[in-house]
C-alpha cells in the first residue's frame, strides 16, 4: 500500500503541469506571460545565448578544419550569413510571426500524411539541433573548465564524467523548474561580448603591432595554396564544416512572441513585432559577422597550428587561450567563467526549445502519448538522450560539430525553401529567383556537410525513426480518443434537437452521393427495415465530410438544413467519421438531456482491412469504431448514447 501511494506521489509530480508548466520555461519557442513583453535588444540576448555562444568554439573549429584558410573561409560563411540566412528569416519573420518559424510556414503549404511525414523529419533535425547544442556546449564549457590554470590538476582528464554532471545540473534545474530568462540572458550576453571584445580588441592590437606573424600566415597561406581562386575555391569546399556560425537564426524567429510591438499591433498583423524581429535578425548577424572574422584572423595568426589540434590547449577554446596567454591567468578565468556560463544557458535554451517545440506538433496531431504535454518526463527523456550521445562522442567538441552543423543546415535549408515557396505563391519573380538561389546553395552546404561528416545525419535519422515509431505507435493506441476539443451547432442544427428534446432522437449515419429524393428516401426505407422502427419520419440523416485524416484534434461545427422540404440534415466536417458521429451524440446528449439513437450500415469487407482504413482516411468500421469511442468516453451505460447496426 505504502509502495501505491509513493508510486502514485511519483506519477503525480512527474506529471504535474503539463503544457502551462512548459510554457514557463525560457528558450526559443516559450510562450511569455501576458503583459510581459520586452524590448527587440532584450529579446536578441535570449537568441544570443545560443549564436553568440559559438563564439567558444567556432575559432578553433574553423582553424582545425580549414587551418590557414580559415579567415577566407569565414568571410564566406559572414557573405552566407548577411546575404542568405539573414533575407530568408528576414522574411520568415514577417510569414511567421507568432513564433513558429519556418517548420509551421512548411506544415501550411503541406497537408495530409505527406505533411504530416515533412513535420517529423524536421523535428528529428531540429532535435538534433537543440539536443547537440545541449552535449557540445556542456563539452565545450568542460574544455574551458579542464584547461584552467586553477582547476585542480587531479581532476583533469576526465572530460565524459564532467560534461555528463553538467547535463545531468541542466536537467535537474528544468525538473525543478525555471524562472525568467530574459534577465539572466542579457546580463550573459553583455558580460561575454564585453570580454570578448577586449580579447580580440588585444589581439588585433598585436597583430597590428606585429607585422611579423601576419607575414609568417600570408606566406604559409601563399606557400600552400598560390593561386588566389584556387584559395576560394578551397573556402568554399571548407565552408561547410563552419556552418555552425549560422545557429541563431532559427532561434531568432521563434523569441518573436516575446517581443514588445506597438499599440495599433493585432494578432493577424502584427507589425510592429515583426519591425523588432527584423531588427532583431539583423543586428545579431551584424555583430556576430564582425566578432566572426575579427576572431579568426587573430586566431589563426597568433595561436600556433597544433595547439588546435585535438588535446591541444586551443582546441574547442581559441579565444580563451588568447586571453590566458595575453591578459593573464585571473582575467583569462573570469573569460572562462563568463564563457561556462553562457554555454551552459545556450544548453538551457535548447532544452526549452525542445520541451515547447515537440508538445506544438506531435500530440496536437496524435503522434506523442499523453504524457509527452508534461515536462518533468520530456526532461528525463532528452536528458537521457544527451548522456548517450555525450558517451558515444567521448564529450569530444570537434567530433559533435558535423551533427550540429546539419541540424543547424537543415533548418536554414527548409527555411529557404518555405520562403521561396511562399513568394512564388504569391507571383513575386525577383524574391522567387533570390531565395532559390540561396537555397540551392543551402542545399549544396547541406549536402557537402553530410558527405565530409556523416555523423549528423545518422544521429538525424535515429531521431526521425524514432519519432516515426512513436508517432504510429501513439496514434495506434489513441485511434480510440474522442478527438474533438468542442462542438458547435448553427441555430437551424440547435432548432432540430430542440425540437425533438421531448421523444427519442433517432440519426442515421448516411454518405450522401446524388443528394437527390430517391436516395434519402431509400435510405430512410432501408434503415426502417434492418432495424424495425417505425415511420414517423421523426429521423434526422448525419453526414460527415472527411477534410484531412492526418490531422487529430479539430473542433465541429454542425450544420443544420432540410434536404427537399423533406428530410433534415445534419452536416459537419472532420478528419475522422467515427470521432465526429460520437462527439455529436455526446453533445446531443448533453444538450437535450435524452440518449440518442443513430442507426449504421455494416462496413463491407474484411474488419482488418476497415480498421486500416479508419486510421489512414478517417473512414471504415465506423460503427464498430464509433461504440467502441463511445463507450470509453463514457463508462455508464445508461448514460451512453445508442449505437443501432444492421
Amino acid at each position: 500500500m505504502q509502495v501505491d501511494r509513493r508510486a502514485g506521489r511519483l506519477r503525480g509530480w512527474l506529471l504535474d503541469g503539463g503544457t502551462e508548466q512548459a510554457a514557463r520555461h525560457p528558450g526559443p519557442h516559450g510562450r511569455p506571460p501576458e503583459d510581459r513583453h520586452h524590448p527587440w535588444w532584450k529579446v536578441m540576448c535570449l537568441t544570443g545565448v545560443d549564436y553568440f555562444s559559438t563564439l567558444g568554439y567556432q575559432p578553433g573549429i574553423a582553424a582545425l578544419a580549414a587551418g590557414v584558410l580559415s579567415p577566407v573561409a569565414t568571410l564566406v560563411l559572414v557573405l552566407v550569413t548577411l546575404l542568405g540566412a539573414l533575407p530568408v528569416y528576414r522574411r520568415v519573420a514577417v510569414e511567421s510571426p507568432h513564433g513558429e518559424g519556418s517548420i509551421a510556414m512548411l506544415v501550411r503549404l503541406l497537408s495530409y500524411w505527406p505533411g504530416k511525414l515533412l513535420v517529423l523529419v524536421l523535428l528529428g533535425f531540429a532535435a538534433t539541433d537543440f539536443i547537440i547544442t545541449i552535449t557540445l556546449s556542456a563539452a565545450d564549457a568542460t574544455a574551458h573548465i579542464d584547461e584552467n590554470p586553477f582547476w585542480p590538476s587531479g581532476l583533469k582528464g576526465h572530460e565524459v564524467p564532467l560534461t555528463l554532471l553538467l547535463v545531468a545540473l541542466l536537467g535537474a534545474v528544468f525538473l525543478k523548474g525555471f524562472g525568467e530568462a530574459i534577465g539572466i540572458a542579457v546580463a550573459l550576453v553583455a558580460v561575454y561580448l564585453t570580454l570578448n571584445a577586449v580579447v580580440i580588441a588585444d589581439a588585433l592590437w598585436r597583430v597590428v603591432t606585429h607585422p611579423s606573424a601576419v607575414g609568417d600566415w600570408g606566406t604559409a597561406l601563399t606557400t600552400g595554396h598560390g593561386d588566389p581562386l584556387l584559395v576560394v575555391g578551397l573556402s568554399l569546399l571548407v565552408f561547410p564544416k563552419l556552418a555552425l556560425g549560422l545557429s541563431g537564426f532559427e532561434t531568432g524567429v521563434a523569441v518573436m512572441p516575446h517581443i514588445r510591438g506597438d499599440r495599433q499591433d493585432s494578432e493577424d498583423r502584427p507589425l510592429g513585432r515583426i519591425h523588432g524581429a527584423r531588427r532583431l535578425l539583423t543586428t545579431a548577424a551584424t555583430t556576430m559577422s564582425v566578432f566572426l572574422i575579427t576572431s579568426s584572423v587573430t586566431t589563426t595568426v597568433l595561436i600556433p597550428p597544433e595547439a588546435f589540434q585535438p588535446g591541444g590547449p586551443a582546441n574547442g577554446r581559441a579565444l580563451a587561450y588568447l586571453a590566458h596567454e595575453h591578459l593573464g591567468e585571473v582575467f583569462g578565468t573570469v573569460y572562462d567563467l563568463s564563457t561556462i556560463g553562457i554555454l551552459w544557458f545556450a544548453g538551457a535554451s535548447a532544452m526549452a526549445g525542445l520541451l515547447n517545440l515537440v508538445p506544438r506538433y506531435l500530440p496536437r496531431y496524435g503522434m506523442a502519448p499523453a504524457w509527452a504535454r508534461a515536462v518533468r518526463p520530456l526532461v528525463l527523456v532528452f536528458t537521457t538522450v544527451a548522456f548517450l550521445i555525450t558517451v558515444v562522442f567521448e564529450a569530444s567538441v570537434d567530433a559533435q560539430g558535423g551533427a550540429y552543423a546539419t541540424g543547424v543546415l537543415v533548418l536554414i535549408t527548409s527555411a529557404a525553401t518555405a520562403v521561396t515557396l511562399a513568394a512564388r505563391r504569391r507571383r513575386q519573380r525577383g524574391p522567387t529567383l533570390a531565395f532559390g538561389t540561396i537555397a540551392v546553395i543551402f542545399v549544396y552546404t547541406t549536402l557537402a556537410n553530410v558527405v565530409q561528416r556523416p555523423d549528423g545525419v545518422k544521429i538525424a535519422a535515429c531521431f526521425i525513426g524514432g519519432m516515426i515509431l512513436v508517432s504510429v505507435l501513439s496514434r495506434l493506441m489513441r485511434a480510440y480518443e474522442l478527438r474533438v476539443d468542442h462542438v458547435e451547432l448553427d441555430p437551424a442544427a440547435a432548432r432540430m434537437i430542440d425540437e425533438r428534446a421531448d421523444r427519442r432522437i433517432r440519426l442515421i449515419a448516411h454518405e450522401p452521393e446524388r443528394r437527390d429524393p430517391a436516395e434519402y428516401r431509400a435510405k430512410l426505407a432501408q434503415t426502417m427495415a434492418d432495424n424495425d422502427f417505425p415511420d414517423d419520419g421523426d429521423v434526422i440523416f448525419v453526414e460527415v465530410h472527411v477534410t484531412d485524416p492526418s490531422d487529430f484534434e479539430t473542433e465541429l461545427l454542425v450544420r443544420g438544413s432540410v434536404a427537399h422540404d423533406s428530410y433534415p440534415v445534419l452536416s459537419l466536417a472532420s478528419s475522422s467519421v467515427p470521432n465526429a458521429l460520437a462527439a455529436l451524440l455526446l453533445a446531443i446528449r448533453d444538450r437535450s438531456r435524452r440518449r440518442p439513437h443513430i442507426y449504421f450500415e455494416w462496413s463491407e469487407g474484411s474488419p482488418g482491412r476497415n480498421i486500416l482504413r479508419y486510421l489512414a482516411f478517417g473512414q471504415g468500421a465506423i460503427a464498430s469504431v464509433t461504440r467502441e469511442i463511445l463507450r470509453r468516453q463514457e463508462p455508464d451505460v445508461g448514460r451512453r448514447p445508442h449505437v443501432h447496426a444492421g
